[in-house]
């Protein structure tokens, strides 16, 4: 099954799978370390998951966005390498599980057939770029985000400045004041703004969720749209030079921030600008400014039987676009899961009836764009033949939750289990909460928070908790989160642990006091008002261990006695390298180096022979059992163990050699040099090297 390497035409992706596929055989041959090998396939989407021998693929679609001919080659290709069940995640990707690492060349290959990649989807790279998946339609935006977000996307796929940062990057773009691409907790989140004539962002910087939530700070108010790509440059470049690299922990950009404070590492990214590939970056709107093209086919003409059931849907689901006469349909999907039987019948329904496009929603929904008004019944229609009209799109019901222990190595306790319990819940008991939109619930499966769970009003983490010699699965209560809109939001506080089996209890406990106490008052000014101590007293009957029951010690979806079984997590975590292997792929830096020289792409080449000299550096160190924590502090230390004691003598420092990237523009001239002299290098501490290990024997 190799048809892929004369099938495929763009020769730099062609290169990318072949070269996935020829690390897999060095992998199975024992020639390359499992926690390099690891590193590599996480940036090629390439996800270990809990179940043993078998991977989650994470499919990259930037801002949610899939046109019906990809996503019918998503379900072939889950048909044939996977099960078949399609995952969206709140960053608006695909994920497929148990395939076959040996498969997964193929699987890429297939992909890319539509123009569908799995590049950078997981590691420490610049992960899917999020955007309100209303960005185009939404009456309230000044503009458009799609293209931006676009452009960012396209610019940074396989750009050396972000290839091997400390730990994963995020980006998103909102539509509109209201912030539902949640700018506060991205590493840089974009708020659009028309000053003056002039279309530009706000800008946030150094947001996060996580173990340790941060808010992000104000990078700032505007930034013209022609500048927020070098922006975004000067930001990634002192992210990777200066992001902690040992302490996985410690090692997102917010951390950073908050060691050396926001002026300096602002006064940093000011120093990288003349270096960076380029001053200004005019983005091409066109391919989103035009209008919308009329369907292939003229919808049927539909007689609705229950009228009642159809208006109830048009106001849960049904948005109205800005252009007029056209409408947008949501689909609420339980969990973020669907199958490809479908997602097939929906391909087609869009491509037919609709202008060829939907959005996956960082709530794990989905969003069919371009409806006209007069063919909303018969979309109602087919929509139901594939159980797709579920009241409470993006409101209370609409559960946010991660896979937890269903297939992620780091799940303590089941997420959409619970996840499950709680919609019926509200369906069967709270039906005056179905169109509520301003509480959201979310839930994870461990701290990691990929399920949201702190920064929503209502929070559930999974956890375990000791009962004598049992252990049962746990949920932390959490409360009190938000998304306040034009950059800032609330993280939830951590009320209390209790049995999961107790979790339903918790919610009506909480529902039923705000509909006795809450005064007409929104949830987060009742909640401020009662203070996170009430809530405690409140659910802290639910904490007591003393009257545990057997199902208490069954979680949610399964039917055994609950076992804490973690793994090791693989989100993006720092690796343990080996110094031959440090020092093999600072060659590869080199070559690609001179194969972008080649191409003419000056700054590319500069940084791929920047990371030469990092990765040469850090392999000598570790040799000598040197710690290091950042790229910075790699350049330093080598000075201080082999240029000051003269075991590695060099015409000046390795500082001034290699921090010349910052002072220089990215000219062919000094593109020369420099690779010159990283090769120059490279031979040096290779002999060094060499030397080194003949003295051992």
């Amino acid at each position: 099954m190799e048809s892929f390497r004369t099938e495929i035409e763009d020769p730099i992706v062609q290169k990318d799978i072949i070269d996935l596929e020829r690390k897999i055989a060095l992998f199975r041959d024992g020639k390359i370390d499992d926690e390099r090998f690891r590193s590599l396939r996480l940036a090629r989407g390439v996800y270990g998951q809990r179940q043993e021998g078998v991977q989650m693929i994470r499919i990259k679609l930037p801002f949610g966005k899939v046109t019906s001919e990809q996503l019918t080659r998503i379900t072939k290709v889950s048909d044939e390498y996977s099960t078949g069940r399609l995952h969206i995640t709140t960053r608006q990707d695909i994920q497929i599980h148990y395939v076959s690492l040996d498969r997964t060349p193929q699987l890429w290959a297939e992909l890319e057939k539509d123009d569908v990649t799995l590049r950078e989807a997981c590691g420490n790279t610049v992960r899917n770029i999020t955007a309100s998946e209303t960005a185009g339609i939404d009456s309230e935006e000044l503009f458009d985000v799609s293209p931006y977000a676009h452009a960012m996307f396209q610019f940074f796929l396989r750009n050396p400045v972000c290839q091997e940062m400390g730990r994963k990057f995020k980006i998103s773009f909102s539509s509109s004041d209201k912030d539902t691409a949640l700018s506060y907790l991205h590493d840089l989140g974009f708020i659009p703004r028309i000053i003056n004539g002039e279309r530009g962002f706000k800008v946030m910087l150094g947001g996060g969720l996580g173990s340790q939530p941060s808010h992000a700070e104000l990078l700032s108010e505007f930034i013209p749209v022609n500048q927020i790509i070098p922006t975004t440059e000067g930001v990634l470049r002192i992210f990777d030079r200066f992001g902690e690299r040992a302490k996985r922990l410690k090692a997102r950009m917010k951390f950073l921030i908050k060691d050396i404070g926001r002026d300096e590492f602002l006064r940093l990214v000011d120093e990288e600008k003349l270096a960076l590939s380029h001053q200004v970056v005019e983005i091409d709107t066109t391919a989103f400014d035009g209008a919308i093209p009329a369907p292939l086919l003229e919808a049927p003409k539909v007689a609705i039987e229950d009228t009642v059931a159809f208006e109830a849907w048009k106001k849960s689901n049904v948005i109205a676009q800005k252009q007029e006469g056209y409408y947008a349909i949501g689909i609420k999907v339980l969990l973020g899961d669907f199958y490809t039987d479908k997602a097939r019948a929906l391909a087609e329904l869009i491509k037919n009836y609709a202008a060829n496009e939907l959005r996956f929603s960082l709530r794990q929904d989905i969003l069919i764009r371009h409806v006209k008004e007069e063919n909303l019944p018969f979309f109602y229609q087919e929509l139901a033949k594939l159980d797709f009209v579920a009241l409470g799109y993006n409101t209370i019901s609409d559960i946010t939750a991660c896979p937890g222990t269903d297939t992620c190595n780091l799940g303590i306790a089941s997420s959409t289990g619970i996840a499950v319990e709680l919609e019926r819940v509200l369906k069967t008991e709270y039906p005056q909460y179905s169109n509520n939109q301003e509480i959201t619930i979310k839930i994870s499966g461990c701290m990691n928070a990929c399920g949201q769970h702190n920064m929503a009003e209502i929070g559930f983490q999974g956890m375990s908790i000791n009962a004598g010699k049992l252990v049962a699965p746990a949920l932390q209560v959490l409360l009190g989160g938000g998304n306040l809109g034009n950059g800032s939001g609330r993280f939830s506080d951590k009320v209390i642990k209790i049995p999961s089996r107790r979790g339903p209890d918790a919610l009506r406990y909480i529902l039923n006091d705000f509909e006795a106490n809450g005064n007409g008052q929104s949830f987060l000014n009742y909640y401020d008002a009662k203070g996170e101590k009430y809530f405690y007293e409140m659910l802290k009957p639910l904490a007591d261990l003393t009257n545990l029951t057997e199902a208490d010690f069954v979680d949610w979806g399964n039917a055994d006695n609950y076992v804490k079984a973690v793994g090791i997590g693989e989100c993006a975590g720092v690796v343990i390298d080996l110094v031959a292997t440090l020092l093999l792929e600072a060659k590869d830096k080199l070559t690609f180096a001179q194969e972008a020289f080649e191409e003419g792409k000056w700054s590319d080449a500069i940084y791929h022979a920047y990371a030469g000299f990092v990765n040469g550096s850090k392999a000598l160190l570790l040799s000598e059992n040197q710690k290091t924590n950042h790229q910075a502090g790699i350049i330093d230390l080598f000075d201080t163990v082999f240029v000051e004691t003269n075991k590695i003598p060099l015409q000046s420092t390795l500082k001034a050699l290699v921090f010349q990237i910052k002072d220089e523009e990215p000219s062919k001239e000094f593109a020369t040099k420099y690779i010159q002299e990283a090769i120059a290098f490279f031979d040096t501490i290779e002999t060094y090297r060499a030397k080194d290990l003949q003295d051992e024997k």
